[in-house]
């Protein structure tokens, strides 16, 4: 199975680099099944059902969340009638959708799809994602109930994203970290089969300060003072993440690479 997986989309600039571009790499390089984090395109924090809509019509197959999950009121409702919008499994036990779920690819081959939050320097403190992601894992073992597992992990320590591929090696066929939008140079295939990038980077400008204007954050830096809110870089865009290829009879990885398109970072991918 072909499979590609896009780092967190930022702003009206990475939406549209999605619906203009994923749909071409899409074709040209055969892809199975696509994962997109969306959690940063609506206006930079948060997703809207509507840009969701986008997103999946541009050929996302399945789209992530993060801690900005529900930043959009709307996205309380519409993850609870639209299957393929995945939030952290161990955000909150009331939230609403669903944090893990089995989809099926073109041929009818089975995808399993979950995200977890970190907890280390995140702003809030959620639950363990090392027991939420082992209970999701567990029904769905690689070659047998799913032919490829693919686990985002929403996370600001390296060290923890890190950590948590090694504990799904074996057990997922990709892990893959978002959130810092800042692309990791560590893409591997773990010792037991499981495709790895500590971060996937982000579909944005960047010419920016992690996909905003640069002028705000700048300034924040320099003053410790907020003068106004982030408004999202709206230069060109590069899309960040990660091709991996799997086999169907066991699930695991054979062939993974960087993926970087378009915009100012030097290009990657099959």
């Amino acid at each position: 199975m072909k499979l590609l997986f896009l780092g967190d989309v930022v702003g009206r600039a990475g939406r549209r680099a999605i619906t203009e571009r994923l749909p071409g790499l899409r074709a040209a390089w055969k892809l199975d099944f696509v994962v997109v984090n969306g959690e940063n395109a609506t206006g930079g924090m948060g997703l809207s059902g509507d840009h969701a809509k986008a997103l999946f019509e541009a050929g996302a197959d399945v789209v992530t969340l993060g801690d900005h999950a529900f930043d959009q009121k709307d996205m309380m409702g519409f993850c609870q009638t639209e299957p393929r919008i995945i939030r952290p499994l161990n955000y909150a036990k009331g939230a609403p959708g669903q944090g893990a779920r089995l989809f099926s690819d073109a041929r009818g081959r089975k995808v399993l799809v979950a995200q977890v939050l970190g907890n280390v320097f995140m702003k809030r403190a959620f639950d363990d994602p090392f027991s939420a992601i082992d209970a999701a894992l567990k029904p769905y073992p690689l070659g047998g109930q799913a032919q490829a597992v693919i686990v985002d992990v929403h996370c600001e320590a390296t060290s923890e994203k890190m950590a948590m591929g090694h504990f799904c090696d074996g057990r997922a066929s990709v892990v893959v970290g978002t959130h810092t939008h800042v692309p990791t140079a560590d893409a591997q295939i773990l010792p037991r089969g499981t495709a790895y990038l500590t971060d996937a980077g982000m579909c944005g400008d960047y010419d920016s300060v992690i996909g905003m204007e640069k002028a705000e954050p700048l300034g924040r830096f320099v003053t410790g003072m907020a003068k106004t809110r982030f408004t999202p870089a709206m230069g060109e865009v590069t899309l960040s993440g990660l091709y991996v290829e799997t086999d169907d009879a066991t699930g695991k990885a054979t062939r993974t690479l960087m993926v970087r398109d378009g915009g100012r970072l030097v290009p990657s991918g099959p």
